[in-house]
């Protein structure tokens, strides 16, 4: 059986911290900035982790 490929778009997405849980970027930071408050703006600067629901399946897209 062959190996299974990792997903591209997955792995430009998504990083795995040291203990193996799953880090991403938070969305709505990319245009239409003077709308958002400055705080806002602030809180979606950092990364925070995927949801456990959602862990395994970024986990098999980004396998190395």
């Amino acid at each position: 059986m062959p190996k299974q490929k990792s997903n591209s778009g997955a792995k430009k997405r998504f990083r795995l911290t040291g203990s193996g849980k799953v880090k991403r970027r938070k969305a709505y930071r990319s245009h239409i900035l003077t709308s958002k408050t400055t705080k806002r703006k602030r809180h979606l600067r950092k990364p925070t982790l995927v949801a456990p629901t959602e862990d395994k399946k970024i986990k098999i897209l980004i396998q190395k």
